[in-house]
């Protein structure tokens, strides 16, 4: 049985201001509060790409199955369905681009509010907003590993399609990749994992970050994403 992927990715949770404190009315905090929530702006189309990947999967994970099911007389139909599932194949990779420039840009931002950290002179606030920095490019490197994992399953998924299209494709071919394809989304379920809890620990720093500056937020979006 093919692995069927299955992987949830947290998103950046944006906060909203509800009133300030004496300490917060000065404008380096004000300012790396408003270039983080930036960040989480630029995730957006990342957020966005994940319910359409899992209807995706879904939709794919049907044209195997009546692949699977079919005896290799019947290899028009398998053509017919492999084609389809290749379509597939391809609008993933164009939501799998669209998440990834969403991150890249989310990179771009956060460099503004590296900078604005940077510059601070309080130094008990810039060691605790020195140390969200790490961990957000923790996060994105995270990210990146995830991503390529997850093109190279991708490549891999259309590989197989174009497999089943062959008549002369052997049995043991085809279980071999299948067996490399599932031993890939496992390694992508490790890395989303990673992933996953980096983001969360991400949204706690940056929360308490915002508490020592005196913000007074809520979290807006507090739902997962999911792939």
């Amino acid at each position: 049985m093919r692995y069927v992927n299955k992987i949830k990715k947290m998103a950046l949770l944006t906060a909203v201001v509800l009133g300030l404190t004496a300490c917060a009315n000065s404008s380096p905090q004000l300012d790396i509060y408003k270039a983080l929530e930036e960040v989480v702006t630029s995730e957006k189309q990342f957020s966005k790409q994940q319910q359409p990947l899992v209807e995706l999967e879904k939709k794919e994970k049907e044209k195997y199955d009546e692949i699977i099911s079919l005896g290799m007389k019947e290899h028009k139909q398998i053509q017919r369905l492999s084609d389809e599932a290749l379509d597939i194949v391809k609008k993933r990779e164009e939501r799998i681009r669209e998440e990834k420039k969403s991150m890249d840009e989310s990179k771009e931002k956060f460099k503004a509010a590296t900078e604005l950290i940077q510059d601070l002179e309080e130094e008990e606030y810039k060691k605790e907003a020195e140390s969200l920095i790490v961990l957000m490019n923790k996060r994105y490197d995270s990210y990146d590993a995830l991503h390529k994992q997850y093109e190279k399953a991708v490549q891999l998924d259309r590989q197989l399609y174009e497999m089943f299209k062959k008549k002369d494709v052997k049995l043991d071919e085809l279980e071999n990749q299948i067996t490399t394809i599932n031993k890939t989304y496992e390694q992508i379920m490790k890395a989303n994992e990673e992933f996953n809890q980096l983001t969360k620990q991400y949204n706690e720093a940056k929360a308490a970050l915002y508490k020592k500056a005196g913000l007074e937020v809520v979290k807006e979006n507090q739902k997962e994403s999911v792939q």
